[in-house]
Protein backbone atom coordinates (compact mmCIF):
# COMPACT_ATOMS: atom_id res chain seq x y z
CA UNK A 1 0.00 0.00 0.00
CA UNK A 2 0.75 3.81 -0.78
CA UNK A 3 2.00 5.92 2.11
CA UNK A 4 0.94 9.16 1.52
CA UNK A 5 -0.68 12.25 3.49
CA UNK A 6 -3.34 11.16 5.71
CA UNK A 7 -2.67 7.46 5.95
CA UNK A 8 -2.49 5.89 9.14
CA UNK A 9 0.77 6.52 11.22
CA UNK A 10 1.82 9.46 9.42
CA UNK A 11 1.62 13.12 11.04
CA UNK A 12 -0.84 14.24 8.64
CA UNK A 13 -2.76 11.38 9.69
CA UNK A 14 -2.43 12.40 13.21
CA UNK A 15 -3.29 15.79 13.02
CA UNK A 16 -6.53 15.07 10.83
CA UNK A 17 -7.70 12.64 13.98
CA UNK A 18 -7.03 15.42 16.37
CA UNK A 19 -8.79 18.19 14.29
CA UNK A 20 -11.50 15.95 14.03
CA UNK A 21 -11.68 15.06 18.33
CA UNK A 22 -11.50 18.46 18.79
CA UNK A 23 -14.32 20.14 16.55
CA UNK A 24 -16.50 17.32 17.59
CA UNK A 25 -15.69 17.80 21.39
CA UNK A 26 -16.22 21.74 20.79
CA UNK A 27 -19.65 21.46 19.36
CA UNK A 28 -20.53 18.80 22.44
CA UNK A 29 -19.39 21.82 24.41
CA UNK A 30 -20.53 24.15 23.11
CA UNK A 31 -24.79 22.70 22.50
CA UNK A 32 -23.83 21.42 26.28
CA UNK A 33 -23.32 24.56 27.45
CA UNK A 34 -26.97 25.89 26.44
CA UNK A 35 -30.28 25.26 28.95
CA UNK A 36 -32.24 24.51 26.20
CA UNK A 37 -30.81 21.60 23.93
CA UNK A 38 -32.74 18.56 25.11
CA UNK A 39 -36.15 20.85 23.54
CA UNK A 40 -34.38 19.89 20.13
CA UNK A 41 -34.64 16.57 18.78
CA UNK A 42 -31.80 17.47 15.93
CA UNK A 43 -29.54 19.13 18.96
CA UNK A 44 -29.99 15.58 20.68
CA UNK A 45 -28.67 13.34 17.91
CA UNK A 46 -25.70 16.15 17.14
CA UNK A 47 -24.60 15.77 20.59
CA UNK A 48 -24.95 11.72 19.78
CA UNK A 49 -23.26 11.77 16.90
CA UNK A 50 -20.12 14.49 17.93
CA UNK A 51 -19.32 11.94 21.30
CA UNK A 52 -19.33 8.94 18.66
CA UNK A 53 -16.85 11.05 16.48
CA UNK A 54 -14.92 11.89 19.76
CA UNK A 55 -14.47 8.43 20.31
CA UNK A 56 -13.69 6.93 17.15
CA UNK A 57 -10.78 9.77 16.80
CA UNK A 58 -9.31 10.03 19.56
CA UNK A 59 -9.21 5.87 19.25
CA UNK A 60 -7.56 6.31 15.86
CA UNK A 61 -5.30 9.34 16.81
CA UNK A 62 -3.84 7.34 19.57
CA UNK A 63 -3.46 4.27 17.37
CA UNK A 64 -2.07 7.03 15.20
CA UNK A 65 0.51 8.33 17.86
CA UNK A 66 1.26 4.58 18.76
CA UNK A 67 2.55 3.91 15.03
CA UNK A 68 4.89 6.95 15.00
CA UNK A 69 6.89 6.57 18.23
CA UNK A 70 7.00 2.79 17.14
CA UNK A 71 7.85 3.72 13.69
CA UNK A 72 5.59 1.39 12.36
CA UNK A 73 3.05 1.58 9.41
CA UNK A 74 -0.60 0.23 9.78
CA UNK A 75 -1.61 -0.56 6.14
CA UNK A 76 -3.04 -4.28 6.60
CA UNK A 77 -5.64 -4.67 4.18
CA UNK A 78 -7.99 -5.88 6.62
CA UNK A 79 -7.24 -3.15 9.36
CA UNK A 80 -8.04 -0.45 6.74
CA UNK A 81 -11.26 -1.52 5.78
CA UNK A 82 -11.99 -1.47 9.22
CA UNK A 83 -10.71 2.63 8.76
CA UNK A 84 -12.88 2.91 6.00
CA UNK A 85 -16.01 1.39 7.51
CA UNK A 86 -15.74 3.18 10.45
CA UNK A 87 -14.85 6.65 8.78
CA UNK A 88 -17.64 6.11 6.45
CA UNK A 89 -20.46 5.82 8.79
CA UNK A 90 -18.95 8.76 11.66
CA UNK A 91 -18.66 11.08 8.35
CA UNK A 92 -22.47 10.12 7.30
CA UNK A 93 -23.74 10.62 11.08
CA UNK A 94 -21.77 13.71 11.23
CA UNK A 95 -22.96 15.24 8.18
CA UNK A 96 -26.78 14.20 8.92
CA UNK A 97 -26.61 15.78 12.63
CA UNK A 98 -25.18 18.95 11.36
CA UNK A 99 -27.46 19.15 8.41
CA UNK A 100 -30.78 18.34 10.48
CA UNK A 101 -28.95 21.49 13.23
CA UNK A 102 -27.99 23.60 11.07
CA UNK A 103 -32.09 23.24 9.32
CA UNK A 104 -32.98 24.14 12.87
CA UNK A 105 -30.85 26.78 13.45
CA UNK A 106 -31.83 28.54 10.33
CA UNK A 107 -35.24 28.27 11.18
CA UNK A 108 -34.84 30.02 13.79
CA UNK A 109 -32.83 32.72 12.66
CA UNK A 110 -34.21 33.47 9.75
CA UNK A 111 -37.39 32.00 9.12
CA UNK A 112 -38.70 32.96 12.46
CA UNK A 113 -36.74 36.56 11.68
CA UNK A 114 -35.31 36.05 15.05
CA UNK A 115 -33.70 34.06 18.27
CA UNK A 116 -35.76 34.27 20.93
CA UNK A 117 -33.34 31.91 23.13
CA UNK A 118 -30.78 34.72 24.11
CA UNK A 119 -27.31 34.01 23.97
CA UNK A 120 -28.09 30.12 23.22
CA UNK A 121 -28.46 30.90 19.90
CA UNK A 122 -25.13 32.15 19.03
CA UNK A 123 -23.55 28.88 21.02
CA UNK A 124 -26.39 26.87 18.83
CA UNK A 125 -24.54 28.44 15.54
CA UNK A 126 -21.33 27.79 16.71
CA UNK A 127 -22.16 23.94 17.48
CA UNK A 128 -23.18 23.38 14.02
CA UNK A 129 -20.72 25.30 12.78
CA UNK A 130 -17.84 23.43 14.38
CA UNK A 131 -19.76 20.12 13.60
CA UNK A 132 -19.06 21.33 10.09
CA UNK A 133 -15.47 21.53 10.59
CA UNK A 134 -15.05 17.91 12.04
CA UNK A 135 -17.59 16.64 9.07
CA UNK A 136 -14.86 18.26 6.70
CA UNK A 137 -12.08 16.31 8.76
CA UNK A 138 -13.39 13.42 8.67
CA UNK A 139 -14.83 13.47 5.26
CA UNK A 140 -11.23 14.06 4.43
CA UNK A 141 -9.82 10.60 6.42
CA UNK A 142 -12.66 9.07 4.55
CA UNK A 143 -11.60 10.01 1.21
CA UNK A 144 -7.60 9.00 1.82
CA UNK A 145 -8.83 5.56 3.47
CA UNK A 146 -10.76 4.89 0.48
CA UNK A 147 -7.83 5.43 -1.39
CA UNK A 148 -5.32 4.03 0.15
CA UNK A 149 -7.75 0.73 0.19
CA UNK A 150 -8.19 0.78 -3.57
CA UNK A 151 -4.42 1.58 -3.87
CA UNK A 152 -3.50 -1.38 -2.08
Amino acid sequence: MKDFPGTPGTWTGLLLRISQCVFAAGSIAAMATTASFFNFTAFCYLIASMGLQVIWSFVLALVDAYALARKKVFHNPVLVSLYVVGDWVTATLSLAAASASAGITVLYFSDFGECHFGKECLKYQISVGLAFLGWLTIAISSLVMLWLLAAG
